[in-house]
């Protein structure tokens, strides 16, 4: 594969060099693409050595040969690691202002941004907003890891560790050629036209757990349940709303499932086809919805399927979850508890059937960790 790599000046540029050599050694033509500001962290003479090429960042030198757009139609795939916010910027806004800019818009490979950048500047509004543009062309970006940055700060924006860039873009990850389906959000059932019952989930744990899958190289389907949220890119989406709509898109063969929408238990027995109007207090029949996962897991029995039980703050969790392990015929439960919806950390019990375990962190991290969990599961 001819891999074009671009590098941006941040602090991170440095770890670029690993990153040719990784792909180099794997048999790949790495072509190395700094911006000016990245000559200012890593040498040049470092990069031309590692890639074994020239490397002349001058949009006006060897004109003839369209340097400009020649570099970008011969890639089979850009990637550019680090990515500044600036740059993510100027891709956003389809600014061509120097070689790197003028050889991605020139192109049709697929691209893949590997972020790094403080943590107030990857949560910036105008940051985030960029990232959801380049989202929804098609672009592929890895979310930054947390840690240690530049100076004292820490905290999620650091450029993720080469073996996980090389695994992203070659899609070599642990669930590589598997077929994963995820549903995220919560359903609705109606009442009248225009009143539903329903429930708060925003399905971000859900979309955090479509995203690991896919980094992982999963073919994943994320089905999503009245999500507002914006959905990522590299992976397919389906709209749902109620829980028949849910039963229907779910339908299907896969490898993994994972449950984490928040389905309604009950629907009202006879929705009324109009707008209903105020008059004084008023009965509604509700009636039991289906047990979609247990459905799921009784016929599809060489699937993984992993289910979420909400238990009450002073409920015994691991007994939650693991009594719905049993009547559901699952392979895993995520338990968690009432008292950490709507929080930004997150603590859940990974139960099985002789042990349990805990994952604590981000929604993100604890996605990526449970993501890892069931890909050690289902090679084993």
């Amino acid at each position: 594969m001819r891999i074009l790599l671009g590098i941006t000046g941040g602090i991170a540029a440095y770890k670029a060099a690993n990153l040719i050599r990784a792909f180099s050694e794997a048999g790949h033509e790495v072509t190395v693409l700094p911006t000016e500001n990245a000559l200012r962290f890593i040498g040049q003479p470092t990069l031309e050595a590692l890639s074994g090429h020239n490397i002349d960042i001058d949009m006006y030198s060897d004109v003839e040969k369209v340097r400009h757009v020649s570099l970008g139609q011969d890639a089979d795939a850009i990637v550019v690691a680090p990515a500044t916010a600036a740059f993510l910027g100027r891709l956003a806004a389809g600014i061509a202002d120097d070689l790197l800019m003028n050889a991605i818009l020139a192109s049709e490979a697929p691209i893949f941004l590997a972020p790094a950048m403080h943590t107030e500047m990857w949560q910036n509004p105008a940051t985030r907003a960029n990232i959801q543009t380049l989202e929804e062309r098609g672009i592929r970006i890895m979310e930054p890891a947390s840690g240690r940055l530049t100076g004292e700060d820490s905290g999620p924006g650091r450029m993720p560790e080469v073996e996980e860039i090389f695994d992203f873009v070659l899609s070599l990850g642990a669930l590589r050629g598997k077929k994963v389906i995820v549903t995220a959000g919560g359903t609705r059932e109606p009442i009248d036209a225009v009143r539903y019952i329903g429930n708060s989930s925003s399905g971000r744990m859900g979309i955090e757990i479509a995203k690991a899958a896919r980094d992982q190289g999963a073919d994943v389907t994320l089905i999503a349940a009245n999500i507002e949220a914006v959905l990522p890119a590299g992976i397919k989406i389906e709209h749902v709303s109620t829980v028949d709509d849910l039963e229907i898109a779910m339908d299907h063969p896969s490898d993994i499932l994972v449950m984490a929408a928040a389905v309604s238990d009950f629907k009202v027995e006879k929705p009324y086809p109009g707008k209903l109007k105020r008059s004084g207090s008023m009965e509604l029949t509700l009636t039991a919805t289906k047990d979609l996962i247990a459905a799921y897991s009784a016929n599809h029995q060489n699937a993984y399927c992993v289910g979420f039980a909400l238990a009450d703050n002073d409920a015994d969790l691991e007994q939650v979850a693991r009594q719905k392990l049993w009547d559901k015929g699952l392979k895993l439960v995520v338990g968690n508890r009432v008292s950490a919806l709507g929080t930004k950390d997150t603590s859940v019990l990974l139960v099985e059937n002789d042990k349990a375990s805990e994952l604590t962190g981000t929604k993100q991290e604890v996605a990526k960790a449970l993501v890892a969990f069931i890909s050690q599961s289902v090679s084993v």
